[in-house]
């Protein structure tokens, strides 16, 4: 079944002429995104967050709050991870500020290439975890660990490998 579009029209200026010219761009309003991949029983859910590991967890917590104005979490310590973490909420989504915990922490490995600091990963929900991992298993996305673990939220988490993913390490978190 052939999608239903929409075509928009948006002004653009020609270099030659240095006049408004009409650009057509078509979007489509189908929720069908990928054809020809065939339906998973898990679903992708909404960004859940964007972490970003500092170096100074303070002075990053003062900007978010004092300067931004947005509401911040406590700092909680995540000995399993590795990790302090202090969450940013942002409305639509949160920032989770992450700095290391311990020597093998995975974020000290993250700063010592990037002094200082930079976005670490992205987390999206799915609403079924292990449904997820074997799925994307099977489809030849590595995971970095083999079973959830339990995330800074409470809930079973998995990482998969930015390798497979773009470049970018994907957190997946249980709706």
């Amino acid at each position: 079944m052939a999608a239903s579009m929409l075509k928009v029209a948006v002004a653009g200026i020609s270099k030659c002429a240095h006049q408004l010219v009409p650009v057509l761009r078509t979007y489509s309003t189908s929720k069908v995104l990928c054809r020809g991949v065939p339906e998973t029983v898990w679903k992708l859910g909404r960004l859940n967050h964007v972490a970003i590991a500092v170096p100074d967890l303070e002075k990053a917590t003062a900007l978010y709050r004092d300067v931004l104005g947005a509401q911040v979490s406590a700092t909680v310590p995540l000995p399993e991870h590795g990790v302090y973490t202090v969450f940013v909420e942002l409305g639509n989504t949160k920032l989770e500020l992450l700095h290391p915990l311990g020597e093998k922490s995975p974020i000290a490995g993250f700063l010592q290439k990037n002094k200082s600091g930079g976005m670490h990963h992205i987390c999206m929900e799915v609403d079924d975890i292990n449904a997820a991992i074997v799925d994307l298993k099977a489809r030849k996305i590595r995971t970095l660990s083999e079973e959830p673990r339990i995330g800074a939220h409470g809930k079973p988490v998995m990482f998969l490998h930015p390798k497979d993913c773009d470049g970018v390490l994907v957190e997946l978190e249980q709706a």
